[in-house]
């Protein structure tokens, strides 16, 4: 057996990550590159091999690509997903083509080895993460200033025994971050519940590398909403294609396992032996459920450990990667002494509304997906072939994040601060030199832009703590001449249309894109920031008269 034994030496970390899957290594990413001491406990000595998700959306792809993966290389656009009826009539269809939101393909296929691969490549690279794989978590001991876990070595399912015990060790870090899946055993240690919306079916995942590379498959992503089987055909990434197919009443799960089956059920799409290799096979049960707190002091949750959802509308990896950027930046400021311990708590508060929206609209999906019935199935279709001759066709992006609880401005509510909640824009610039997209090239965190002076009105004290905390403070311009150091040329006036639109000049932006707030003025700024600096820290703000 081969166990990775990374950072055997060290003991004590700021954040413990439980779990070593694209959420937990994104978490702790996230966590390095702002400068703190991140450990990762994998039971498993090596890292999944075969796919699981196999779509995300833009929003992700913009946090992949903060995280330093090279975008291009792992995913693929995913283009289009149509509805059709077991007759071939088509009930819907969501156009991906459009990337204008988030500088990212509404919706990109991937292959998630790869993917994980590129994030343990990343992860390697950061001096302040040790990893430790074939070790789990067996016990939690959480104090008032610190976590301790008890690992044991393990090998997968069967530990490795040392005169017959189980090789044992404790970690110590301030913070817990339970990654650890469905089943976690850090939600297990936790004071939380569990809702569960009772949606469960399932379904047979069959993962396929069609040995014709070349072979055109229109649409590249088809729901078929036949009663008799429904089925979903997608891409499953470069080169691969993922096929599912709903389990039928009395139908035995053991028979869903076997290779026959599976290639009786893709004998439709002329897919046999001969011309593509089965690469995965195995029965889900597609869940819609939650913890209904993701903190319990020094204890947290992300990702599947927080929350299952039926795959219908591609959104769990999506909201795990969410959980992942909300979280770390709030935790890098805790740790860093610059905000209250208080500013935690909103992570449940921001991704439980943004998550349930999610889930809710999965399990809709999947209600109308999942009809077996075909006397309601046969009305569903005349419905759904009605609001397409009649141009009622929903749009591509029905998932961007909004909530309204948190971290927000509490004065940047209604009409005129539209954004406030909202997931913002990302637009290519030119800052000091340098042309790309926003992130790459000004880079990630705590940002105010504005068209006027981003100093305006703004005392010493509160400049200071801008500094401080790692606010920048930049005007937004599409002047093809300005070349000040806080000047950001909008080369597709990407902002300057969106700042427009929403009757505001001015706008914070939080390290995981989400805008805090806007001000209607630069006159309003220091009103903006003060709300901010109150939100961060245990005691309220000074009061700032604009």
């Amino acid at each position: 057996m081969s166990t990775s034994t990374e950072g055997l030496a060290a003991e004590a970390y700021d954040v413990l990550v439980v779990g070593a899957g694209p959420v937990g290594l994104a978490t702790a990413i996230q966590l390095a590159t702002r400068g703190h001491r991140v450990g990762i406990v994998e039971r498993w000595p090596q890292p999944y091999p075969l796919p699981r998700a196999v779509v995300f959306d833009h929003e992700t792809g913009r946090i992949l690509a903060s995280l330093g993966l090279d975008m291009a290389a792992v995913s693929e656009p995913a283009v289009d997903y149509e509805w059709r009826n077991g007759e071939g009539q088509l009930l819907l269809r969501y156009d991906f083509s459009d990337d204008n939101y988030s500088g990212w393909p509404n919706l990109s296929a991937f292959n998630q080895p790869t993917v994980e691969a590129a994030l343990n490549e990343r992860v390697h690279s950061l001096p302040g993460i040790e990893i430790l794989r074939g070790w789990e978590a067996v016990t939690v001991q959480a104090g008032l200033t610190a976590v301790e876990v008890t690992v044991a070595e393990s090998a997968g399912d069967e530990p490795l025994l040392r005169d017959g015990v189980r090789a044992q060790r404790t970690l110590r870090a301030a913070y817990v971050v339970g990654c650890d899946g469905a089943n976690s055993f850090i939600r297990s240690c936790m004071r939380t519940s569990v809702t569960d919306l009772g949606f469960k079916y399932d379904w047979l995942v069959l993962d396929v590398m069609p040995h014709d590379r070349d072979r055109a498959w229109t649409p590249r992503n088809l729901q078929l909403c036949d009663p008799g089987r429904p089925t979903t055909a997608v891409v499953g990434g470069p080169g691969r294609r993922r096929w599912e197919f709903m389990r039928l009443p009395g139908e035995p799960i053991a028979e869903l396992h076997q290779a026959e089956t599976a290639w009786k059920l893709l004998e439709p799409w002329d897919l046999h032996p001969d011309n593509a290799t089965l690469e995965r096979q195995t029965v889900y049960t597609f869940q819609a459920r939650w913890a209904d707190s993701w903190r319990d002091g020094r204890l947290l949750l992300a990702g599947d450990a927080a929350h299952q959802m039926p795959p219908f509308a591609g959104q769990g990896l999506c909201s795990g990667l969410r959980d992942a950027i909300n979280l770390s930046w709030k935790l890098d400021l805790v740790l860093s002494g610059k905000a209250d311990d208080s500013l935690l708590d909103t992570y449940t508060t921001e991704r439980c509304q943004h998550l349930q929206n999610a889930i809710e609209k999965s399990v809709m999906l999947g209600r109308v997906i999942c009809e077996p019935d075909p006397a309601a199935a046969a009305e569903r279709d005349a419905r759904m072939i009605a609001d397409q001759q009649a141009g009622r066709v929903p749009q591509g992006d029905q998932f961007l994040g909004t909530f309204t609880g948190g971290l927000l401005d509490r004065d940047c509510t209604g009409a005129t601060a539209e954004p406030t909640g909202q997931l913002s824009r990302q637009g290519r610039v030119r800052f000091r030199g340098r042309t790309g997209m926003f992130d790459e090239t000004v880079g990630i965190g705590l940002t105010l832009l504005t068209t006027g002076d981003p100093r305006d009105g703004l005392d010493e004290d509160t400049l200071a703590w801008c500094e401080q905390i790692g606010l920048r403070l930049l005007r937004i311009t599409d002047d093809p001449a300005a070349n000040g150091p806080d000047d950001v040329v909008d080369l597709d006036r990407t902002y300057l249309s969106d700042l427009a639109r929403t009757g505001i000049e001015a706008m914070l932006v939080r390290p995981d894109f989400y805008v805090f707030g806007g001000a209607k003025s630069t006159a309003d700024l220091p009103r903006r920031v003060t709300a901010l600096r109150g939100g961060l820290t245990a005691a309220p703000a000074p009061e700032v008269t604009a």
